[in-house]
């Protein structure tokens, strides 16, 4: 255990006997994640390329015999949750939607549970577009299942925390978050495939970083136009006659007769889809000046087609290709509207990259951006 895991569990288990005045009976560990490229595919069933990374949600649980859950955040001031397994609502607390959005998606999923106390803490900076609301629904069924004794398929619990997101939660997202922090394998990224749900190592180099920059510019899914680029996509595949973009290639985009907007939306997913396979592949032989290529070529439509970045995200990227150079990109990554950038580089640049962007670039309020330097890691696991 590293220790800023350390800490985080010392933290949660803290706030778990202060809270229910005795010890957990687990705590179970799932990560956040960097998606490398391929934004916006998932949903249309195409292909993406995360890897899971260091930050993570952490959620203390013991068990209880009435039927409730009582819930303390750590993140929000020890703000505190009570719901009944019998009649779960929404709640007026955004973070307490992700809590009870699993657990209900859990029990609808045909899973037996128990009244449980649960103390949740979180070290994956919120609004950085790394995942912390997926993170937390797959930490939160991994536990509350944990408790029970309860095994699951860990593809399994990726889905129904993508349907707790999507129907509780009210995100139409597509499924790579949870399967990643489900599904995340040390020292390497994973190929996915959102339609058979099929992954592919793509193992990371020792000797490359993977540095994320967090723009300070917090963004929002819900609140934002995520659902409308969804509804976007459909309608432009629905034009081309099929059930999603990834079966759909330029010369059916071409003949569509699509109006500009739906046609820029489409063929923003549609060169993703073909940007991703082939960073997999660029990746595994160690190319990074193949893989700086198609990273640039992402943001660019993301910038251009999907219209989901912000000036301040350009101009943080533009600093980080700078000072990589031709070994190695950088580019958006996360949902849009804010959020971080991910690099990739040789490990030898990381201190100059640093430096360029702790010059060249101030947060929207005037701060140095919080930068990560991560490594692929695991996914989720129960620690204790």
């Amino acid at each position: 255990m590293t220790p800023i895991d350390a800490d985080l569990r010392q933290r949660v288990t803290t706030a778990f006997q202060k809270q229910f005045g005795t010890n957990a009976a687990h705590v179970v560990r799932a990560p956040g994640r960097v998606n490398l490229i391929g934004e916006h595919t998932d949903y249309n069933d195409g292909f993406v390329l995360p890897c899971a990374i260091g930050p993570s949600t952490m959620v203390a649980i013991g068990g209880r015999g009435d039927g409730q859950v009582h819930v303390v955040a750590t993140d929000f001031g020890d703000a505190t949750d009570l719901f009944d397994l019998k009649d779960i609502r929404s709640s007026e607390q955004g973070w307490a939607n992700y809590v009870r959005g699993m657990v209900d998606a859990v029990q609808k999923a045909g899973f037996q549970l128990q009244g449980a106390n649960l103390a949740i803490g979180g070290n994956i900076p919120k609004g950085a577009g790394l995942s912390s609301s997926a993170s937390l629904e797959v930490a939160v069924g991994q536990a509350m299942l944990a408790l029970c004794g309860t095994d699951i398929d860990r593809t399994r619990l990726a889905q129904i925390a993508q349907v707790a997101e999507c129907d509780f939660v009210g995100t139409k997202c597509g499924i790579m978050d949870q399967l990643i922090s489900a599904q995340g394998k040390a020292g390497h990224a994973l190929l996915i495939d959102c339609r058979s749900l099929g992954l592919t190592d793509a193992p990371v180099p020792a000797d490359l970083a993977i540095m994320i920059v967090h723009s300070g510019v917090t963004r929002g899914l819900v609140e934002g136009h995520y659902n409308e680029r969804r509804r976007q996509c459909e309608a432009a595949a629905k034009a081309m006659g099929v059930s999603a973009l990834r079966d759909a290639d330029m010369d059916m985009l071409n003949a569509a007769g699509l109006d500009p907007v739906t046609y820029n939306r489409a063929r923003h997913v549609i060169g993703e889809n073909r940007r991703t396979v082939e960073a997999a592949a660029a990746l595994e032989k160690g190319d990074l000046q193949r893989l700086g290529i198609l990273m640039a070529e992402s943001h660019q439509s993301m910038r251009d087609d999907f219209e989901i970045t912000v000036p301040a995200i350009d101009r943080l990227v533009d600093v980080l290709q700078s000072a990589i150079g031709i070994e190695g990109g950088a580019r958006m990554t996360g949902g849009g509207f804010g959020g971080a950038c991910v690099a990739l580089m040789p490990a030898s640049r990381v201190s100059d990259v640093r430096a360029a962007v702790e010059r060249g670039y101030q947060t929207p309020d005037g701060k140095i951006a919080e930068i990560m330097v991560e490594t692929a890691g695991p996914g989720v696991r129960v620690v204790a």
